[in-house]
C-alpha cells in the first residue's frame, strides 16, 4: 500500500491525511507548501490506495501510504457491511504506523479515508487538527471533531453549525489556497489558450472529475456564446474534449496552466466546491456556480453557493434545467463590466472579513505542535 518510502532524516514527522478529490487534497497541499519552507520535519500523506490523492502526493514528491477505507453513510446501505470492516482495518493500520513513527501531529483534510488516522492519532495521544473547507461541516469532520485539538473552518458563519462543546476548538482559518495560484500571468493564459485579448475570456470549471451538465449547457451555448466571449473549458476526463472551432479552447484537465487562466480570466463558470471558491476569492474573479444537486451530493455546494451569492460575491444558475437559452443569458449577465466591478467589490469584502492566508494560519498550528514539549 506504500508509495513513496519516508526517509529518517531526525526531524518530527507530520501525517496529512484526506482524498477522495481535489478539495480534499490541495488544501493539504498549501499547508505542507508553506511548512517545507522552514525546513523543519518530513511528511507523509495517508489516504486511499490508488485514489486521486496518491497521484498528487506522488507529484508533489509527498511520501505516501495507502490504508483501507470505507464510506461514512448517515443511513442505512448494504454496503456499510463492508465498509466497515474496511474502516476498522484502516484504523489498525493507521494506529502501527503510528506506534512505529511517532509522528508530531497529524493535519485532516476531510473525507472518509480521513477518519481512521484521526481515531489511531486520539488512540495514541498524537495530536490532529481538521481542516473543514465547506461553510458546513461534512461527517469525517463531524466525526473528527470528538477526537482533534483544532477544528479549522474557512467563515465565522461555519462556527454556527458545532455544537456548543465543540466552540473552544474552533478557528477560523479560511481555506488554505497554493502560492502557484496566486502567480499566474495574464499574458501566458492568453498563450496557452491562443487567444487575444479582443473578448473577455471565460473559465469554465467542471471541477477535477468534470461535470456532464456544465460541459452540455457550455456546448449547446457556443453559436450563442463565441460572438461574446472566448471560452476556455477544463471537461473533466472521459470527456469528449475534442470539438475544436475559433474562441473555444478545451481539455480534460488543466494543472499548472489553472492559475495562468484564472489570471486571465474575466469570470468563471464552475461547481461550488469549497476550495475553488476559495481560488475565486483570492483572485477576485467572478463566478456564475452551478453547484453539484443534492441527489448527488450531501448540498454542501448548494450551501456554499447561496451563501456566496448571499454576499453578493457569485451568482448561482439555481434552475434545474435552464437550457442553452438560459445559460447563455446567465453568461452575458456575468461577464457585464458593471456586474464584474459589483462582485469584485463584494469579493473584496469577503477578503478582508475572511481572506485569511488559510495555508500559512494551519502551518503555524501544525508548526506548535513540531515543537519539543507540545504534546
Amino acid at each position: 500500500m506504500g508509495d513513496l518510502k519516508t526517509k529518517q532524516t531526525g526531524k518530527p514527522l507530520a501525517v496529512f491525511t484526506g482524498g477522495g478529490t481535489g478539495g480534499h487534497v490541495y488544501p493539504g497541499i498549501a499547508v505542507i507548501e508553506r511548512l517545507r519552507e522552514s525546513g523543519g520535519c518530513d511528511f507523509l500523506w495517508m489516504g486511499s490506495p490508488g485514489g486521486m490523492e496518491q497521484a498528487i502526493a506522488r507529484s508533489w514528491d509527498i511520501p505516501f501510504r495507502g490504508i483501507p477505507s470505507g464510506k461514512l453513510r448517515r443511513y442505512f446501505s448494504l454496503r456499510n457491511f463492508t465498509d466497515i470492516p474496511r474502516i476498522c482495518f484502516g484504523f489498525f493500520v493507521a494506529f502501527f504506523i503510528f506506534l512505529r513513527r511517532r509522528p508530531a501531529v497529524v493535519f485532516s483534510k476531510g473525507g472518509y479515508v480521513s477518519f481512521p488516522p484521526v481515531l489511531a492519532a486520539w488512540f495514541l495521544r498524537i495530536p490532529a487538527i481538521t481542516h473543514e473547507s465547506d461553510l458546513d461541516p461534512g461527517l469525517a469532520t463531524r466525526l473528527n471533531a470528538f477526537f482533534v485539538k483544532k477544528i479549522c473552518v474557512p467563515y465565522e458563519e461555519s462556527r454556527e453549525f458545532f455544537p456548543p462543546r465543540f466552540r473552544k476548538k474552533l478557528v477560523v482559518t479560511g481555506n488554505p489556497v497554493r502560492r502557484e495560484i496566486f502567480r499566474g500571468r495574464v499574458e501566458e493564459g492568453l498563450r496557452i489558450a491562443g487567444f487575444s485579448a479582443d473578448k473577455p475570456l471565460l473559465l469554465v470549471l467542471g471541477g477535477s472529475l468534470g461535470a456532464r451538465e456544465i460541459n452540455e449547457l457550455v456546448r449547446d451555448s457556443l453559436d450563442n456564446l463565441l460572438p461574446v466571449v472566448n471560452i476556455v473549458h477544463q471537461t473533466g476526463g472521459g470527456a469528449d474534449a475534442g470539438i475544436s472551432r475559433p474562441g473555444y479552447f478545451a481539455a480534460p484537465y488543466f494543472s499548472w496552466e489553472l492559475p495562468h487562466l484564472l489570471a486571465a480570466a474575466a469570470a468563471v463558470v464552475s461547481r461550488a466546491g469549497a476550495g475553488s471558491l476559495w481560488e475565486f476569492l483570492v483572485t477576485e474573479k467572478p463566478a456564475l456556480l452551478i453547484p453539484l444537486k443534492v441527489l448527488s451530493s450531501r448540498g454542501d455546494q448548494l450551501r456554499n453557493a447561496r451563501f456566496f451569492e448571499r454576499l453578493g460575491a457569485a451568482k448561482v444558475l439555481h434552475d434545474e434545467c435552464p437550457g442553452a437559452e438560459g445559460f447563455t443569458a446567465a453568461v452575458r449577465g456575468l461577464v457585464d463590466s458593471r456586474a464584474c466591478d459589483t462582485m469584485r467589490q463584494a469579493i473584496r469584502r469577503i477578503a478582508g472579513k475572511d481572506g485569511k492566508d488559510g495555508a500559512a494560519l494551519c502551518a503555524g498550528m501544525v508548526s506548535d505542535y513540531l515543537m519539543p514539549g507540545s504534546i
